[in-house]
């Protein structure tokens, strides 16, 4: 698990339920009816009661995910010191005891009495009364994170103990809290040098999280070492007890990262096979101030991902930053193609572009607004702006300046795009597929039996053929499907091509298997598929342009063995009452010199394709299982050859492919079936 997914909260397990906090006890109401309804029945929450009554209004819940987002809270508010210039170093520390503590040496939370709460100093206010903070007013902070005022407040309500120390203007003060609530004065612990900062150190409650208010090492330093990917300003220190020192991370380490977000991308995507070999990184402004971007993506045969940061809180919902971010990708690459007149490129989304890219944003806006509390999705309809300005003329310059990356990254985008259409089409068909004994192919002439054992669907070149084959055919099991015309090369067609062809279309979904990566095998509807073509040229032609239909769509298929070639005579030979066929010339020449040597005239009769041949010729020569001849389609062991030889065979050159199936047509091997 990255340090993304644990600020995102991705890839954990759902926690169980921990026992639920015990509510506070309100005051005795007086007797009423059960009906009644009066002022007595209103409760009024004070001070952080609301926060412990419903912690899932705050934190998401009181799993392990909102348990850590305590954490978060508070490292956010030494972050935000660090991005407005006031801090250079962060400490986080885990001890034995459940207790973390961050340091920071910012300029510490103000201690003096707040002038709207008389006699209470401003560090009891920050820390016990919601929506009161720094934050709101750009003054004391251009960008910050923390924005509702409710962060560290919420964090004292859901711990036991508490205990904050400020060191500001060479004097150290400490206050203690339990369950939100100050357990006396502020102390004054006199001249301190050389420290400054707040220091806090805070327990998870129990009686809220339950058996879960134990905090993960591994993960705390995850999540300690991407604060240091988001601001190079800043070095970050983590430790933990010896106890608890995780197989997967240190008990000390220091981060500090000069290139930021783009050594973040380097190290998470370590040993995947690139698509583009660099990394696409740059930055606009500067870090903290309103504006500032900066982005590292990558594509790689990775799961990849977007992971996008507001004033370097995680926002792991997205927003309109990364609505920005895909604008900008999107449009560049469509520019790009534009210029190189790859016509291809018409039809990307942002989903092709964005299939397998692992991307890092980072942007800073002042007072952004989230989608609740947790702060998973940014909601400032300004970012989409900022970042789609930022990286749209980098972009730009960045595909010009690497051809050759950016040739390799439009051709991977477009296939995407037809891998897309496709999809998207087998869906359509996979939704007709509940009714589809209405909505077959309307020239399917489908057999009665439902089970696909014993069932065949006979695949025949054109409409006569299928007349004659449908008058032979055996109604119980088999089905046939006339075809008209030559079905498309798939061999040297695009995806699109594919999916607007109808004769494609009517045989997928004759089929019912699916193509490629959505086949399945439970769902075939015949248990043998026959092409059923005419014995001369132009028929070993189509049936070689539907064996590369199959062997490039639906290879498990074959491999399953469900494909075979109907072996249909050429030549009627009869002689008084005997009565021969011959399936080429070779073999009429074979049976006139071997069984029709008597007296008496031969009568040779040549088919001119199969809607010629009466129907009870058909059934007895090609159709009928007690006395054809098929020819089961396998593939060589040797698959890679074999994949070759389709490409070279049926690729663009017409005439060599013509050639080889005159050449080899007579060099079959029979299979009795």
């Amino acid at each position: 698990m990255s340090e993304v997914e644990d600020l995102f909260g991705a890839g954990t397990q759902p926690a169980p339920t921990p026992p639920k906090p015990e509510a506070p006890k309100a005051a005795p109401k007086p007797a009423s009816d059960a009906g009644s309804y009066s002022a007595a029945d209103i409760e009024v929450l004070e001070g952080l009661e609301p926060v412990r009554r419903r912690p899932g209004m705050y934190i998401g819940g009181t799993d392990t995910n909102a348990l850590h987002h305590l954490f978060a809270e508070v490292i956010d508010n030494s972050m935000d010191e660090a991005i407005a210039g006031h801090a250079t170093r962060i400490e986080v520390h885990l001890g034995a005891d459940g207790y973390i503590t961050v340091t920071d040496n910012g300029r510490g939370i103000p201690v003096e009495n707040h002038p709207k709460y008389p006699g209470r100093s401003t560090l009891e206010i920050v820390h016990t009364v919601l929506h009161a903070g720094g934050k709101f007013d750009s003054s004391a902070y251009e960008t910050s994170g923390g924005l509702h005022g409710v962060g560290v407040s919420v964090v004292n309500a859901l711990s036991d103990d508490m205990v904050v120390e400020v060191a500001r203007e060479q004097q150290l003060h400490r206050l203690r809290f339990s369950r939100g609530k100050p357990q006396g004065e502020i102390e004054h612990l006199g001249r301190v040098n050389n420290r400054r900062g707040t220091t806090t150190r805070f327990h998870p409650d129990p009686q809220i999280f339950g058996d879960l208010a134990h905090f993960s090492a591994a993960r705390l330093f995850r999540m300690t070492r991407a604060k240091a990917y988001l601001f190079a300003g800043v070095e970050l220190r983590w430790s933990c007890d010896e106890s608890l020192v995780p197989e997967d991370a240190p008990a000390k380490a220091v981060f500090h990262y000069p290139d930021g977000l783009k050594d973040f991308m380097t190290a998470r995507i370590e040993g995947e096979t690139r698509i583009v070999d660099e990394i696409f990184s740059g930055s606009n402004g500067k870090p903290g101030t309103h504006g500032a971007t900066e982005w590292a993506i990558a594509w790689t045969l990775g799961d990849g991902g977007v992971s996008s940061y507001c004033n370097t809180v995680p926002t792991p919902d997205g927003g309109t930053h990364e609505a920005g971010l895909r604008g900008a990708l999107l449009r560049g690459l469509k520019n790009y193609a534009e210029l190189t007149k790859n016509k291809a490129a018409a039809q990307l989304t942002a989903e092709d572009v964005f299939a397998h890219c692992s991307a890092m944003l980072s942007v800073f806006v002042r007072e952004p607004e989230f989608v609740g509390q947790t702060k998973d999705k940014l909601a400032s309809g300004e970012a989409t702006r900022i970042v789609d300005t930022a990286l749209r003329d980098a972009f730009d310059h960045w595909l010009a300046a690497s051809p050759n990356q950016a040739g390799k990254l439009l051709d991977w985008a477009v296939e995407r795009a037809e891998e897309r259409l496709r999809r998207r089409k087998e869906k359509e068909i996979d939704r007709a597929s509940a009714t589809r004994k209405l909505r077959l192919p309307g020239k399917l002439a489908d057999c009665t039996q439902t089970a696909a054992q014993g069932a065949e669907l006979f695949i025949v070149e054109g409409d006569s053929a299928g007349g004659s084959a449908k008058q032979a055919r055996s109604r119980a099991s088999q089905a046939v499907l006339p075809l008209r015309g030559k079905i498309l090369n798939v061999a040297g067609a695009s995806r699109e091509k594919l999916a607007t062809s109808q004769i494609i279309q009517d045989i997928i979904q004759a089929v019912g298997c699916g193509t490629r990566d959505r086949y399945r095998d439970d769902d075939l509807r015949y248990d043998k598929i026959i092409l059923m073509t005419d014995a001369d040229v132009d028929g070993a032609h189509i049936a070689a342009l539907l064996m590369t239909f199959f062997f490039q769509e639906m290879p498990r298929l074959i491999d399953g063995g469900h494909l075979f070639l109907a072996m249909p005579p050429l030549y009627r030979i009869s002689q008084g009452g005997k009565t021969l066929y011959a399936r080429d010339d070779a073999h009429k020449d074979e049976l006139m010199a071997t069984e029709f040597t008597g007296k008496g005239k031969v009568d040779v009769t040549r088919f001119k394709g199969l809607g010629e041949m009466p129907f009870a010729h058909l059934r007895e020569t090609t159709m009928s299982p007690k006395s054809r001849t098929l020819l089961q389609v396998k593939v060589r062991d040797d698959l890679d050859a074999t994949r070759i030889s389709v490409d070279r065979l049926m690729g663009t050159k017409p005439e060599a492919r013509f050639d080889f199936i005159q050449e080899n047509a007579a060099f079959v091997v029979d299979l009795d079936v």
